[in-house]
């Protein structure tokens, strides 16, 4: 039996983006059905609110999981400078070529943060509207169900 206990941290963060749904994939028509008032040629607006979720092992130096203050330096540093007051179509590279969805941008924000040394990171979460908010876990999460569902087999 392991004796470490595995804390989780949700910490949250905002910032303010506009972005025009839009793919280039769809006629122009297809474009206004499929993303309506949303695919408006001057974009919109939101006031994003993001969490991340780390876990680790308290270090018994300092009772923590992070460093509070190394992980919302990495956030600054990944999230917030990049994408706050930013036209995400036209001013963040991955989404030249994707939708800038809150799915792709919750992925996009995971991608970013995954790579945390002090913890790992288990999740992101974007709330997009009061109606609307997105999370997503990463790819090891979904390979791991999935070889769950193998092991089970089909009786």
């Amino acid at each position: 039996m392991n004796d470490r206990l595995k804390i989780e941290l949700g910490r949250r963060y905002r910032f303010s983006a506009s972005h025009r749904l839009h793919s280039d994939e769809l006629s122009e028509q297809e474009n206004r059905r499929v993303y309506g008032k949303c695919n408006n040629p001057h974009g919109h607006g939101h006031n994003y609110v993001v969490e991340v979720r780390v876990s680790g092992d308290i270090d018994p130096a300092t009772g923590m999981i992070a460093n509070l203050m190394d992980l919302d330096g990495c956030v600054e540093r990944e999230v917030i400078e990049p994408f706050d007051h930013k036209l995400l179509n036209e001013e963040v590279a991955v989404f030249r070529k994707h939708v800038p969805t809150t799915e792709n941008l919750c992925k996009e924000i995971y991608q970013r943060l995954k790579h945390f040394p002090d913890a790992k990171v288990e999740s992101v979460r974007v709330e997009e509207t009061s109606n609307n908010a997105f999370e997503y876990a990463g790819e090891e999460l979904w390979d791991r169900l999935a070889v769950q569902q193998k092991g089970k087999g089909s009786d």
